[in-house]
């Protein structure tokens, strides 16, 4: 069940000292508050500032105010996120927001390193996050939404209230009379989320009450299967990257079944160059394999901001920003 706020913080245990991603909207001012009072002294506020809306300023101001009300030490950063091609705005705008957030988890002469960052995407935030990948015709990976713990660049990154609703949320930081700011592009339904926010979750609240407990089952099914699928891709690897070549083996991928071929290659793609095919090119470089039996066959197939390409008997994959020579 959907629980309440101060369940989720009594069974959250991190790393210790904590980061805590600060915005200023109502989630993150709750966590800030939550994570304050339970480790005093122990907690450090984290605020980046993309500089992307005219509000970013009254933003940054708000977070001093809540962390001097609340004692707690605040860290700004501001980035400037330039998409590169084929990248959307917001991805760019996450990228740039996880490097600032490791730079300002790092020491300097007041302040101690951070062992983790909390971040405030709550049951709602889950539910929109499957509904988009749903949206998106994504498979296992997508299904599973965001991980409540997860590691990068050698710090710990927690999601504790994964199970506990929106509502509950403004609920529980309105009891306490705490402040926050409203981000405006919240209430643009030029976004796609934010469309869904306001016209799916009503409809589901009332079609499925239970959808918040129902939507996470359904992602932790999800994650379990994509954890086998991933074992199986990581053994697959060790059998088709022969010695001495580090890449996979085209013949050693013919012997497989089409399934297992995607998800060795999609796996080795995304571990080995952090790029994630699209259906229609994992299609395309599969039917590819299947046709390469004679050695001047060419593979060169467009893959993220890069290509998949045969180099003798292996694929590999190159960004065309990067010399070739390296690969040869």
């Amino acid at each position: 069940m959907t629980l309440l706020l101060d369940a989720a913080i009594k069974n959250f245990e991190p790393a210790l000292p904590l980061g805590v991603a600060l915005s200023g909207g109502a989630d993150s001012t709750a966590l800030l508050w939550a994570c304050a009072a339970r480790w005093p002294g122990q907690v450090q506020a984290l605020h980046v500032n993309h500089g992307l809306q005219e509000a970013a300023a009254a933003f940054e101001q708000h977070c001093h105010s809540v962390c001097q009300q609340l004692g707690v030490p605040l860290r700004v950063q501001h980035v400037h996120a330039h998409p590169r091609a084929g990248q959307s705005p917001e991805d760019a705008a996450r990228q740039a927001r996880y490097q600032a957030l490791s730079t300002l988890a790092q020491a300097d002469v007041n302040l101690p390193a951070l062992a983790g960052i909390a971040i405030a995407q709550h049951a709602d935030d889950q539910v929109e996050t499957i509904l988009l990948a749903m949206g998106r015709g994504a498979g296992l990976a997508g299904i599973s939404g965001m991980p409540a713990h997860w590691q990068r660049a050698g710090l710990d990154f927690y999601r504790p209230l994964l199970q506990v609703s929106g509502a509950e949320v403004r609920r529980w930081l309105t009891l306490r009379q705490g402040r926050w700011i409203e981000d405006p592009t919240n209430t643009s339904e030029v976004f796609t989320r934010n469309r869904i926010r306001a016209h799916l979750l009503p409809a589901l609240q009332q079609a499925l009450p239970q959808f918040r407990d129902t939507f996470a089952r359904t992602a932790a099914h999800a994650a379990q299967a994509q954890a086998l699928l991933d074992e199986v891709a990581l053994a697959d690897l060790a059998l088709v990257c022969l010695p001495p070549a580090k890449e996979p083996h085209i013949k050693a991928l013919q012997a497989m079944g089409r399934a297992r071929q995607s998800n060795v290659l999609r796996y080795w793609l995304k571990n080995s160059y952090q790029v994630i095919p699209s259906a229609a090119q994992l299609a395309e470089l599969l039917d590819q394999i299947a046709a390469c039996t004679t050695r001047g066959h060419r593979i060169h197939i467009k893959v993220g901001l890069g290509f998949v390409m045969r180099r003798a008997a292996v694929l590999t994959w190159y960004n065309p920003a990067v010399s070739l020579t390296t690969l040869i």
